[in-house]
């Protein structure tokens, strides 16, 4: 794979260089609440202008239908990057028509235009190759090289992540560079013990990766809601909690294999429940309950970890000498479930361990809850990137800058 600095040392300057960002950022209306992939691709679009390249930037934000929709504009995330660069940035309201080239053809040496949202193109997602092909070209004719620095998107196979590089001399940025040696270090020579820590709603969504890593790690801890099928599938009441009533011998066959394996499986040993939902808007105060993970009542849903778990996991968690967590311990949004996941991040926070938060909600959750990033080791900016390669899966976009 060849590099952003390689590509720098051959000199960018007057060239249109297209970088393939992440800006899929979390928003509330116009506020972006959390801006953490707009600074995760800044050093790429800061050395490129800084090397007198005309920086063309173009990301994805959110699921839009192959149109434009107005919930889904990257303008505030364009915004955004131009205050973190501080220098203007200008923004094109459509990704390969008539305000893209004028936006670009309009770039002095060392400016910086972001394209409005690739997803509003059909051709971006589309399955059929032929209409990736054409929507890639068309991107093509707005830049003379590409860099891939979107981290979150390279495990699809988009238009602007997989066929784009193929026609354009191809580097990849700092934040994937990054992220793939981090991610080397939690598959090749790994530091022991290695714990790995799963959480989330779905167990569906982590089957593969519970496949590989049962084969490399030396402790797992499961939260969230994925854990209520795993005890179910230990023959106990899980009440109304998340169940995946589908899964739950794929679940008893990881605990075979686990015991067999010498691995460390755990599960909670308390929870917190609530008859009820709680209100993530309003965050109205709810009234929790603290049961045994052997006694959940039938009427009641399990909702984040209890103290005796949080200290339980803190503990085997403390003499680890890496940990990959993906996945919150319960419903952290709200601030009486939000306990769990807290503690999870400070265990981390306190090791000396190279610790990896692996995207998504896990991200968002370290952020949201007041932790100093520069506490962990590594946080991405792609959970199901991260998951896909941790199950040793190709990511198209890591292939295409391989080429």
């Amino acid at each position: 794979m060849k590099t952003i600095d390689e590509l720098l040392r051959q000199g960018v300057a007057g060239k249109r260089v297209f970088v393939r960002a992440d800006l899929n950022v979390p928003q509330d209306g116009t506020t972006i609440t959390d801006d953490g992939r707009i600074r995760a691709v800044l050093p790429t679009v800061k050395a490129l202008a800084d090397a007198g390249a005309k920086v063309v930037v173009a990301s994805h934000l959110g699921r839009p239908k192959g149109a434009p929709d107005p919930a889904y504009t990257l303008r505030f995330a364009a915004a955004r990057l131009g205050e973190l660069l501080g220098a203007p940035v200008a923004f094109a309201d459509d990704t390969v028509g008539s305000a893209a080239h004028h936006a670009v053809e309009g770039l002095a040496d060392g400016q910086v235009a972001v394209l409005e949202n690739l997803r509003f193109n059909p051709g971006e997602t589309a399955k059929d190759d032929a209409e990736r092909a054409e929507f890639a070209a068309r991107l093509a004719a707005l830049a003379d090289v590409y860099v891939g620095d979107g981290f979150g998107a390279v495990h699809r196979a988009h238009a602007s992540v997989h066929d784009l590089p193929k026609l354009l001399p191809s580097y990849a940025g700092y934040l994937i560079t990054t992220e793939v040696g981090v991610l080397e270090r939690l598959t090749d020579d790994v530091k022991r013990p290695y714990a790995v820590v799963l959480g989330g709603a779905k167990v569906s969504d982590k089957l593969g990766v519970i496949d590989n890593l049962l084969k490399k790690a030396d402790r797992i801890l499961i939260g969230g809601g994925m854990a209520y099928t795993f005890l179910a599938a230990q023959g106990k009441e899980v009440g109304i909690s998340l169940l995946q009533e589908d899964q739950k011998e794929r679940c008893a066959a990881y605990l075979r294999e686990a015991a067999e394996r010498g691995v460390e499986f755990l599960l909670p040993v308390d929870v917190l429940v609530s008859p009820e939902f709680p209100d993530l808007k309003t965050k109205a105060p709810t009234n929790p309950t603290t049961v045994s993970a052997d006694a959940i009542p039938a009427d009641q849903e399990g909702l984040d970890i209890g103290p005796e778990t949080r200290r339980l996991y803190a503990d085997k968690l403390a003499d680890a000498a890496t940990v990959f967590w993906n996945g919150p311990m319960g419903v952290f949004e709200h601030p009486d479930y939000a306990e769990g996941t807290k503690a999870v991040a400070q265990a981390l926070a306190d090791s000396p361990a190279f610790s990896v938060v692996g995207g998504g909600d896990s991200a968002a959750a370290v952020r949201t809850l007041g932790f100093d990033e520069k506490a962990f080791g590594h946080i991405s900016t792609g959970g199901g990137a991260s998951l896909e390669y941790l199950e040793g899966k190709a990511l198209p976009g890591l292939e295409s800058l391989e080429d």
